[in-house]
């Protein structure tokens, strides 16, 4: 159908998630994180019955990692948070956030990471489900602890080291996921500012409708990769500041079918700051 999404299967609508809470295969997942530590206190006043609350920073990030760089969090680490949220490898997750996707996106990235494959981001966050008129709860779930084995996808994460090699190479695409002002070094944060050589600018801020934050449809998402030179069968990997942007448009990547995506979450609070990496602006 015209207008439509290769890969359907990757988002949850509202109406797909109503008619499937309860499921014992289908756990909710709800991401949505303040700076201030309030995301359990924003859980409190209202979520989606029978979801669970998931510190994404706390539980799918390194805590070992330089300051301000928000590396992938090792196999035990995600395998622990996971068992507690009642997720193991054959559920269904659902996952969700109150920002344009990007925090659920980023959790998505983490588990396709270790191997989990069957996780749906919720069209349009929580407030699409409230907007829709579905009921919230403030009950806190008890779910049963589930065995999640973590599985390592090594195509799906590349260090600075890894990027470093494919500059220049005509078989991958760098996508820059960050505003247009930080790819040309007029804004940003590090030491250094402007983009991994040879990378194209895709802000991932394009990619979901502006208020309602749902994703574009298949044409609006295949007009802009088009634009930004992707091409079907082509290696591509995406970067931003932290991983978190670069995880939303490699959802975006995979839900219009593109297989080899890749995520360099080191992304430039790593690369702006190593003076070893080369820098274009």
């Amino acid at each position: 159908m015209a207008g439509s999404h290769a890969r359907p299967e990757l988002l949850a609508s509202p109406d797909w998630l109503a008619e499937n809470l309860g499921r014992p295969e289908v756990r909710v997942l709800d991401v949505r994180w303040r700076p201030d530590g309030a995301g359990n206190a924003v859980f409190a006043e209202g979520h989606v019955p029978g979801a669970t609350h998931l510190d994404w920073r706390e539980a799918l990030t390194d805590h070992d990692a330089p300051e301000g760089v928000l590396l992938l969090a090792p196999p035990d680490q995600v395998a622990a948070a996971l068992a507690a949220a009642g997720i193991g490898s054959g559920t269904t997750v659902v996952v969700y956030d109150d920002t344009a996707s990007l925090y659920a996106a980023r959790t998505w990235w983490s588990l396709r990471a270790y191997g989990l494959d069957s996780v749906r981001i919720l069209d349009g966050g929580f407030p699409a489900w409230t907007g829709s008129g579905r009921p919230i709860s403030h009950a806190v779930a008890e779910v049963a602890r589930g065995g999640f084995t973590p599985r390592a996808q090594l195509r799906a994460r590349l260090t600075a080291s890894d990027v470093k090699a494919l500059i220049g190479s005509p078989d991958a695409l760098l996508l820059d996921a960050r505003t247009a002002a930080e790819h040309r070094g007029s804004a940003g944060t590090g030491r250094r500012l402007g983009h991994v050589p040879g990378a194209v600018n895709l802000p991932v801020a394009a990619t979901t409708e502006p208020g309602s934050g749902r994703f574009l449809d298949g044409d609006g998402l295949r007009d802009l990769l088009a634009q930004a030179g992707v091409k079907r069968g082509q290696r591509v990997v995406c970067y931003d500041g932290t991983g978190v942007a670069a995880a939303k448009l490699a959802f975006v990547l995979a839900l219009m079918g593109h297989d080899d995506v890749a995520v360099y979450d080191g992304g430039w609070a790593e690369w702006g700051n190593r003076l070893d990496l080369p820098v274009e602006r």
